[in-house]
């Protein structure tokens, strides 16, 4: 299936997570694939060495020839692109088809047997399960991920369909371009202010999700969303649920009841009392898509996570460090109290990165509620992605209502340093914007200094 009838696709912003596993997709059948991003990156690395041109350079001039054509072109590019960018603006001018990401993913999907992943947390961790699952089912599903999932190392899962498996992402509404024959909604705390303008019109957008849903197939709900739909958690009062949760061996044990079926002693592979939340949505799509309690539970067992999500860097016997994509507050509170439910009592070192200016002053009393469930924090500055500065929001602003006393404001080299001489039981970054870039450092410090 070539969604538009194209021959030719330029993304703009094709290192993005999303962008890049549309490339893949096009790619994969035949279409010609190229695309700008502004730097290198380990995404980018590997579109280059599937095949795919990359270019670093937003001048118009270094758009490969093929594209210089318009007819059955087709160019790809995010909310995030600033219209006044110059590949945007030649494109645009030149009369391109032009299209959002969200727009080519919802055709991709709409197409098929489109399984969606809605909420503000945990989308990654159970569309990979989802996939993950059905794959262990017998299944050949395709899959756009919202990180590089560890089963598949990719964001992009090949296979013959007739199951679409994608994150439904709230951002700019894009959502609602899809018609889920299944869809599941995990949480719908506030964020994306600067797009919605209130927290009451971010929950409404959800509610008209879970309305398509429901129009076209089936809707699942975190119990207590307050949304229409099946619901599941981690209680009795759920019509699908996990009990008898308990920690061990580093991870969470518990037995599954999906409607009449029970599903016991499933060990989890990916530790997190949030992620036994997120198996249990992800269990329930795939039995409603008729995969057997037994590859429901040997799926789950068998998943090895996503990157950056809970994502168990070095582990012995007394330490750990992890690192996690965690970038607003509900995400925080759920990592650290998963962590003090699987290693009680011992010390932990947050290291954060806090994402966009307008988040960070949006939610500041949440932040500092839940970085002060770590014993020591260390803020680098904010990540402005997309955003300019704005007067009177800092780190450290953040960092002064944090009722922690052993917290620190540091740059990347300095945190390397700190973390080679003060002791350390648990160590954990967390963040979205380019914190990532200090996980290897980090991973290889550890590594020799707790052998």
């Amino acid at each position: 299936m070539k969604p538009f009838g194209v021959k030719r696709v330029f993304f703009i912003g094709i290192g993005g997570i999303g962008m890049s596993a549309l490339a893949r997709y096009y790619h994969e059948r035949g279409v010609l694939v190229a695309g700008f991003d502004r730097t290198p990156t380990r995404v980018t690395n590997q579109l280059v060495a599937d095949g795919i041109a990359v270019s670093f350079s937003p001048d118009p001039e270094d758009i490969p020839s093929a594209y210089r054509t318009k007819t059955e072109t087709l160019v790809v590019y995010t909310p995030a692109v600033s219209s006044a960018h110059p590949l945007m603006v030649y494109f645009t001018e030149g009369q391109y088809d032009l299209r959002k990401r969200a727009m080519v993913l919802a055709e991709i999907a709409n197409a098929g047997f489109c399984i969606a992943v809605a909420g503000t947390h945990g989308k990654t961790t159970t569309s990979s399960m989802v996939a993950h699952i059905l794959k262990v089912g017998g299944r050949q599903p395709i899959a756009f991920l919202g990180g590089i999932a560890n089963n598949f190392n990719s964001n992009y899962i090949s296979g013959r369909g007739p199951e679409v498996v994608v994150e439904a992402d709230e951002f700019d509404r894009s959502f609602l371009h899809l018609k889920p024959s299944i869809g599941v909604i995990t949480a719908t705390d506030a964020d994306h202010l600067d797009i919605y303008g209130s927290a009451d019109a971010f929950k409404q957008a959800f509610v008209t999700f879970s309305q398509r849903c429901a129009e076209n197939g089936k809707c699942f709900v975190k119990r207590g969303l307050d949304l229409p739909g099946t619901n599941y958690g981690l209680s009795k009062e759920a019509d699908n649920y996990a009990t008898n949760i308990r920690a061990a061996g580093g991870t969470h044990v518990f037995d599954l009841h999906l409607g009449e079926t029970i599903i016991p002693e499933i060990k989890n592979g990916l530790p997190g009392l949030h992620n036994v939340e997120n198996a249990v949505a992800a269990a329930l799509m795939a039995h409603v898509c008729g995969i057997t309690p037994a590859a429901i539970k040997t799926g789950l067992e068998t998943f090895k996570g996503v990157w950056r999500r809970f994502d168990v860097r070095v582990k012995t016997a007394s330490k750990v460090y992890l690192d996690d994509y965690a970038h607003h507050p509900e995400e925080l509170q759920a990592l650290l109290g998963s962590v003090r439910d699987l290693y009680p009592g011992a010390h932990l070192t947050l290291v954060f990165q806090p994402h966009l200016f307008t988040r960070t002053r949006d939610f500041a009393a949440g932040f500092a509620s839940a970085l002060a469930l770590a014993d020591r924090v260390i803020l680098m500055d904010i990540y402005p992605a997309r955003e300019l500065p704005l007067e009177g929001i800092s780190s450290q602003w953040l960092l002064d209502q944090v009722n922690v006393g052993d917290k620190h404001l540091m740059q990347p080299a300095q945190i390397l340093d700190f973390m080679q001489n003060a002791p350390m039981e648990i160590v954990i970054t967390a963040g979205a914007g380019d914190i990532d870039a200090l996980v290897k450092p980090l991973e290889e410090l550890f590594k020799k200094h707790w052998k």
